[in-house]
């Protein structure tokens, strides 16, 4: 488990420096408008990628966890569902299109971004999936960092090139997530020969169903803020605070890492967390990682701002505005997975569904009371607390609660 934890680690590691390079590439090189642009319809893709397969990713993960030879099988009912899914994601990216970007961004490069985001990196994370599922910890780890290195060699490709705007830039995306697609399932993916069994599909589809349900909302409460910013004010202010938002998430990278081998570890034990101290403990080191990670970035700008680019530099003096948000919302996704890890599927989902009324309700309410973001932003440490406060009351008394473990 440590072995493969530090695989898994390397991984992140990997991707942190190189994610580091791709962003400061890109947020420099398009316009702080046009990256708020970008950055929000990427969020956008993240939330409409979970549609995708209707969730199959689940049984497809615990097979290739517990029962790899039954991965081929479980391959061809990800592919149907995959199918079936389509016009549901096309109707969604219409409907969020027409809501949010319509009046500041052309609908081509939307679309680009969406299929980039759904259909391509959504692939390559299935496979990462089945990668880590079997233990293969090294080569998801390789995957982390083919999809970074390629998302930040088409963004110095972009910087270099004549014309530097967003309607370009999602051709370069679409191509870096593309060719990763392709190596993904070519080298990565297990060899098994698919085998349609519909009956099996059909035993899963409610976990599947309850899973995806869970992990839209949850990145829809994880990238809500995104999409209220743009809503609610204008791009430059959107890119702006994509920019802080951006650093914030690099501290998650590590404790991800740790996320996924705790879910495998509780699968094949329920009582790998039975020690109330234990659990505390976890939460102190997230928390403590979390802030540290972000106390470093504060750091080193200050005395270095502009080392990450001049529109870094702008957005990095709000950066210490926001000194809680990490670890409180590492903790929230920290909890999400021990709520899928023990099988509470339909509980993760409605948990999820009330921290993002929650948190849509609060955030809604800072940014029409203030326009100025020196003034809302820390605000959002008091936001991130009360969600904290609600995902914990949400999560820990369910823990206690011998709920069959499905598989």
């Amino acid at each position: 488990m440590v072995r493969g934890y530090f695989w898994a680690l390397g991984g992140s590691a990997g991707r942190l420096v190189i994610s580091l390079a791709y962003f400061v590439t890109i947020a420099n090189t398009l316009s702080i408008a046009e990256f708020g642009l970008f950055a929000t319809a990427s969020a956008t893709g993240i939330v409409l990628s979970r549609i995708a397969a209707f969730g199959f990713t689940s049984p497809l993960y615990r097979v290739a966890t517990v029962k790899p030879r039954m991965i081929g099988t479980y391959t061809t009912g990800i592919l149907a569902a995959l199918a079936l899914s389509i016009p549901a994601i096309v109707l969604a990216a219409i409907v969020m299109y027409v809501l949010i970007f319509r009046s500041d961004m052309s609908l081509l490069p939307f679309a680009l971004i969406m299929i980039a985001e759904v259909f391509f990196w959504r692939t390559v994370e299935i496979v990462m999936i089945v990668c880590n599922g079997m233990g293969r910890f090294g080569h998801a780890a390789i995957l982390v960092i083919l999809g970074s290195a390629f998302r930040a060699s088409s963004a110095i490709l972009f910087s270099l090139g004549g014309v530097t705007t967003l309607s370009v830039w999602a051709w370069y995306y679409l191509s870096a997530n593309g060719l990763v697609m392709l190596i993904a399932i070519v080298v990565f993916y297990p060899k098994q020969r698919l085998r349609w069994q519909p009956a099996l599909y059909l035993r899963r589809w409610r976990d599947s169903v309850a899973v995806a349900s869970a992990e839209i909302l949850f990145y829809l409460q994880s990238e809500l803020d995104k999409l209220l910013v743009l809503s609610l004010t204008d791009p430059t202010i959107a890119g702006l605070y994509a920019i802080i938002m951006r650093l914030v998430d690099l501290t998650a990278l590590p404790i991800r890492s740790f996320n996924m081998m705790l879910v495998q570890a509780v699968m094949r034990s329920r009582e790998a967390l039975g020690s109330l101290r234990l659990r505390a403990g976890i939460e102190l080191a997230v928390a403590a990682i979390s802030t540290a990670a972000l106390v470093f970035f504060v750091v080193f700008l200050h005395f270095f701002p502009n080392a990450l680019g001049k529109n870094v530099a702008v957005a990095a003096p709000l950066l210490i505005l926001v000194i809680a948000v990490p670890a409180l919302r590492n903790l929230i996704e920290y909890q999400s997975e021990l709520l899928y890890a023990t099988g509470h599927t339909f509980l993760r989902t409605s948990n999820m569904a009330v921290i993002g009324i929650v948190k849509g309700g609060l955030l809604a309410l800072i940014l029409t009371l203030y326009k100025d973001v020196a003034h809302w932003a820390p605000l959002l440490n008091a936001v991130f607390a009360v969600l904290y406060v609600v995902s914990f009351a949400l999560t820990y008394p369910a823990l206690r609660k011998n709920t069959a473990r499905a598989i």
